[in-house]
């Protein structure tokens, strides 16, 4: 009997996977492209035009412009391959995107974000003739998700508006990833359907306006924001979860598109919470059914992908005009339509694909997708998290106040300025702050909260009083012992702009103090309301059958569109108010950067005093802040 030799044992190499690069490639390129479309819409308001007073026609023609041009990529295609379009157009996007990141603002900020839109539809253009179809949902998707989460990563100021060389290198790390990603993805003659490619455009509007942050998901979130930031990042990777269940598991493409429409239309009539949840899951949910994996022919999409994503972009921009227009023209309809609108062709594909029966195995979802969605939303509620600012008092007679209407965070240089809003703000020590102007989130300004930034940078606590919409109106800031809040919606008067009075009583020192915060938009009409509501705070009832205490001190200020000589100003001043600031130098607060008259108020009843004031020269905003040393007397 012979004994068998014994094989040596040898210990098999692991091998790590390789990427699916048409995957990265697609979720980095699109992460760019919103990125990209960020910094091209507040450019376009407040570098081409200075919002209101900028004709709607103008801006619209300058912006459909670089959504056209993309389309000279068609006949490009037959000349060169869609991959060398493809290319061109990552490459361009880079530029781009890096250009942005060494521009401090101006003319060059405009010009390198509207070429990166260009650039980067012409890369989306290539990327519809050559990606193959199993990847296209997710990694649209995916890219739409990875920004976000990045976004509210970063406490919704994103890296292009940061400088330092830890912004710099997180950009050309990302860079350099979309292009090894682009030059390894292979040309696939099997394509994603050209409705999945259409969707795009539509969903990323809607991604936009509801999937932002936690603004969106409940408004008065005070400095209780991380948990609602940890939710948002939770809600991405479920949308993603859902382009990959509906691709490959299911054919109830019907509920999606439901769930998606019923979302809009539910968040449009102010309901909070609840539709931005279904929203965005039902956005991942319709891109999985409109490009519902099944036996492809080859080149089944042909050259239609390409053309439908650039015509589905072209929803986008009339979508996000026509909306965001209505707060300074009168469309004839309700804005609320035009998002409800944006949903039901995506909602369309998504129930037509649904239809599509796969023809190949099913395929599960990863089983750590779970702990990946824990472990991110986790990580970044950590890293948003604030502990709430402790209340303080006063023990003298005497407080700050400033009053800036901040265009919604954008300096004169057309930059994100929110920072430098909180440090100048900071250095006044002042106790009480009145915004105007406040985005908490609009797609046109880039989905920023202002208000959490600065409030955090000032470290107070803030009261947020919606006015044109429910992510754009003013805010009080303060850490003193707050009384009594509320808001009154003022009357439109025929302006298109909706308005809110602020009214507030703190307490300072041993005395109660009301203040009324607002920005008027039609002086002639608004004027007599807030009078009425300065009149009521100043009024100071005691509880039935006590009496009638001392008349309140009251402050009126803001930005009421008015000047000192107008006559509104003696509506104003029949309630009970007098403006200190014309005998402490009457200083101009508009233009910025030139400015000729004084449209910012501080107003005070008997009973306060202003000790100094000023209108310092800082170019955060279209208008200059009002600095106001008050004693109560």
């Amino acid at each position: 009997m012979t004994e068998t030799a014994r094989q040596p044992r040898t210990t098999p190499t692991r091998r790590f996977p390789a990427p699916p690069w048409p995957l990265v490639m697609l979720v980095t390129g699109v992460a760019l492209l919103f990125d990209v479309v960020r910094v091209f819409l507040p450019s376009l308001i407040t570098l081409y035009g200075r919002a209101g007073e900028t004709d709607p026609a103008s801006m619209g023609m300058y912006a459909a412009l670089w959504f056209v041009l993309p389309f000279a990529a068609v006949p490009a295609a037959r000349l060169a391959s869609p991959r060398i379009v493809r290319t061109a157009g990552a490459v361009a996007l880079v530029v781009a995107r890096l250009g942005l990141q060494a521009a401090d603002g101006g003319a060059p900020q405009l010009l390198l974000a509207s070429a990166g839109v260009t650039a980067g539809l012409v890369f989306l253009y290539g990327c519809a003739r050559t990606v193959a179809d199993t990847w296209v949902p997710a990694g649209l998707i995916g890219g739409l998700a990875g920004a976000s989460i990045v976004h509210l990563a970063l406490d919704r100021v994103d890296l292009v508006w940061r400088v330092g060389p830890l912004p710099w290198f997180a950009a050309v790390a990302l860079c350099v990833a979309f292009l090894r990603s682009v030059r390894l993805s292979p040309a696939s003659p099997i394509l994603a359907p050209a409705a999945v490619w259409f969707a795009f455009g539509p969903m990323l509007m809607l991604a936009g306006m509801y999937c932002g942050g936690p603004a969106i998901l409940a408004q008065d979130t005070a400095q209780h924001s991380a948990p609602f930031t940890a939710l948002a990042v939770a809600l991405q990777v479920a949308a993603l979860c859902a382009a990959v269940v509906y691709t490959w598991t299911t054919s109830w493409g019907w509920t999606a598109g439901l769930f998606l429409i019923a979302g809009v239309a539910a968040a449009e009539t102010g309901v909070q919470g609840l539709p931005a949840l279904v929203t965005t899951v039902a956005l991942g949910a319709c891109a999985g059914a409109a490009g519902r994996h099944t036996a492809p022919t080859v080149g089944s999409a042909g050259g239609r992908g390409g053309v439908a994503v650039l015509g589905g972009m072209l929803v986008f921009l009339a979508g996000a005009f026509l909306y965001y227009a209505a707060f300074d023209a009168d469309l004839g309809f309700p804005n609320a339509l035009v998002p409800v609108a944006v949903a039901v062709p995506v909602a369309a594909v998504a129930v037509r694909g649904g239809r599509r029966r796969p023809t190949t195995p099913v395929r599960r979802a990863p089983r750590r997708w779970g702990s990946i969605t824990v472990s991110l939303a986790l990580l970044t509620g950590l890293l948003t998290w604030q502990s709430p600012p402790a209340t303080k008092t006063i023990t003298g007679n005497e407080f700050t106040l400033v009053a800036y209407n901040i265009r919604m965070g954008f300096g004169l240089g057309g930059r994100l300025d929110l920072d430098r809003v909180a440090a100048w703000a900071a250095t006044r020590r002042p106790d009480v702050v009145l915004l105007s102007e406040v985005d908490r989130g609009w797609l046109l300004n880039g989905g920023h909260d202002d208000l959490a930034r600065i409030a955090r940078g000032l470290g107070m606590r803030y009261y947020f009083a919606p006015a044109a919409d429910r992510l754009w109106g003013d805010a009080l800031l303060t850490n003193l012992p707050v009384a009594e809040i509320g808001s009154t919606r003022l009357g439109r008067h025929g302006y298109p702009t909706g308005a809110q009075a602020q009214s507030i009583v703190l307490n300072i020192g041993d005395h109660e103090v009301g203040i009324v915060n607002t920005h008027l938009q039609e002086p002639r009409g608004q004027a007599p309301e807030v009078a009425a509501i300065a009149r009521r705070l100043a009024a100071n009832t005691l509880p039935p059958g006590i009496g009638v205490a001392d008349p309140r001190p009251v402050i009126v200020a803001g930005d009421l569109n008015t000047t000192p000589s107008d006559p509104q100003m003696r509506v104003l001043e029949a309630a009970g108010l007098s403006d200190p600031l014309r005998a402490l130098g009457d200083p101009p607060t508009s233009p910025a950067d030139a400015p000729v008259r004084r449209i910012d108020h501080v107003l005070i009843s008997d009973g306060l005093t202003a000790v100094a004031a000023d209108a310092p020269r800082v170019p955060f905003s279209d208008h200059l802040p009002l600095v106001v040393r008050l004693r109560l007397d």
